[in-house]
């Protein structure tokens, strides 16, 4: 699979910084859906150039991988661009909230695009962001948006509105549910099933990890329940037309068909 297609289907996706290639290998094979090499955040100034030239030498020897870019407000963002242009890797976009830049990045680099939304205006403008050509995912970075907004990331409610407005943006364009932001707690397995838990029921449908240790919580709490993968398996077996049926006093009919089969495609 590439990239492009391991990012649409993707569950878990874990970083590892950009100036660290001895941990590139590392993360392929901790087991994550998809790794996402960093320039960013994970980077300090003065190694930006040097992990970008570890960055595509990595991926020119046929990686798949995500790589995060610096923003467009940066110095980098330019020399990421032209680093990575037809190399095949997911570019995801820091800070994305111009419809503008992320179709620029789309366009230039040939590569399919995760727009990483860490601000109100990216909050806003999700829509536009979602239906650009070569965009297949959008992510939630919740620590910057929080900080933005004077609000604690942990608090469930306080970002519940800017969650769902990346559910309805992937929605109408097509993709699959959003990634939710990163969990700092490594070792927090509790916290981190707590956070796909409420994640999941709002849409999403992978999540960023900074750890190997947080992709197996991750997983699980992404996998269907026993009781939901039995629910739907009724459903399927009882239902062979397009048309409406009953199964144990319920009424089934097409949307109910079609969520059953959304969850039988969730077991890993």
């Amino acid at each position: 699979m590439t990239s492009t297609d391991l990012a649409r289907a993707a569950t878990t996706l874990l970083f590892v910084p950009g100036d660290r290639p001895e941990r590139f290998e590392k993360a392929a094979a901790a087991g994550a859906d998809l790794v996402v090499v960093d320039l960013e955040d994970a980077v300090p100034h003065d190694n930006k150039v040097i992990a970008r030239g570890h960055v595509t030498e990595w991926v020119a020897t046929g990686h798949p991988c995500a790589v995060r870019i610096n923003a467009a407000d940066t110095g980098y963002f330019a020399g990421d661009l032209d680093a990575l242009t037809g190399l095949g890797a997911t570019i995801m976009v820091a800070k994305a909230e111009s419809p503008d830049i992320v179709q620029k990045v789309a366009e230039v680099t040939g590569c399919g695009v995760i727009a990483l939304i860490e601000t109100a205006l990216g909050v806003l403008n999700a829509p536009q962001i979602a239906a650009i050509p070569g965009v297949v995912r959008l992510a939630i970075g919740t620590f910057d948006l929080s900080a933005q907004l004077g609000v604690d990331p942990l608090d469930t409610d306080a970002l519940l509105a800017s969650r769902s407005a990346l559910v309805l943006a992937s929605a109408a364009a097509g993709l699959a549910g959003p990634l939710d932001g990163v969990t700092a707690g490594v070792d927090d397995a509790d916290g981190i099933t707590a956070a796909v838990t409420h994640a999941r029921r709002l849409g999403y449908a992978g999540k960023l990890c900074i750890h190997p240790r947080q992709l197996a919580p991750t997983g699980a709490a992404f996998a269907p329940s026993d009781e939901e993968v039995e629910w739907a398996r009724t459903i399927v077996d009882a239902v062979d037309f397009d048309g409406v049926a009953v199964v144990d006093g319920q009424m089934v009919d097409k949307p109910v068909v079609d969520r059953a089969e959304q969850i039988l495609k969730r077991i890993r």
